[in-house]
């Protein structure tokens, strides 16, 4: 990892609660993730920003466990997660929101809310639920196919903190979404920040990122290439054009 990467991660490094050390990860012969490293500290928002098909969604399949052909070192809190077995994945505090969703389409948002088992102690209650994302309580009697997309991405990341949570990954969650829900999902992940909740989040919306995360890595080629806290953007304005095209 460059000196760069670990200025980046003084703050992870007291005390990360999601390490990851040289992280490969392969599609079929593909090779997709080259040594990625990053660190996350509780109650920290982090998001991956790079190109398209560079491998910041493959970075949050790999450590969820849904990729299973991948080499390196994930551990949660201390515990190393790469034998654990991905139905087993959840149990040990790591949600993942994917950019299509899962809602189940046949059930009701009550429904759906209700039907993944409450596994950790901080799992919060349906009551609890319907005050932070007061459209669902709205909606708790429609079919998941009669929710917009934005009450859709609430729904899926709704869903998750119900089990109790520790690391929540969440891709692309903005992705289509209206301006007005965009900044509500920003409202909702700020309130989640503090509540202690931990966040890594691949993002294409620049500016939502920017008001909700902490720091930054950079991805390019299956590998990160810097890390820098948000309030050092303006610094880093030269390597993002270069990295992203912009």
């Amino acid at each position: 990892m460059s000196a760069a990467l670990y200025a980046g991660n003084a703050q992870a490094a007291a005390r990360p609660l999601l390490s990851v050390r040289g992280l490969n990860a392969w599609y079929g012969e593909s090779h997709a993730l080259h040594g990625v490293d990053l660190d996350i500290a509780a109650g920290e928002t982090v998001t991956l920003i790079g190109r398209n098909g560079v491998g910041k969604t493959t970075t949050l399949r790999a450590i969820m466990g849904i990729l299973r052909k991948r080499t390196g070192e994930i551990r949660l809190d201390g515990r190393d997660m790469m034998p654990v077995p991905l139905h087993r994945t959840a149990h040990h505090g790591i949600g993942y929101v994917p950019e299509e969703r899962g809602i189940f389409a046949s059930l009701t948002v009550e429904e759906n809310l209700t039907l993944p088992p409450m596994l950790g102690a901080g799992g919060m209650s349906i009551e609890e639920i319907y005050t932070l994302f007061p459209n669902l309580k709205e909606r708790r009697g429609s079919g998941g196919t009669q929710l917009s997309g934005g009450e859709q991405q609430m729904l899926a990341i709704a869903r998750m903190l119900r089990s109790g949570v520790r690391l929540l990954l969440l891709d692309e969650p903005t992705e289509g979404l209206a301006p007005v829900i965009v900044d509500r999902i920003g409202e909702i992940l700020v309130e989640l920040k503090k509540r202690g909740l931990t966040v890594l989040l691949v993002e294409q919306n620049f500016r939502f990122a920017a008001k909700v995360a902490d720091r930054f890595y950079l991805m390019d080629h299956g590998q990160m290439v810097d890390s820098f806290a948000t309030r050092d953007l303006p610094a880093h304005r030269d390597r993002l054009a270069e990295v992203l095209g912009v």
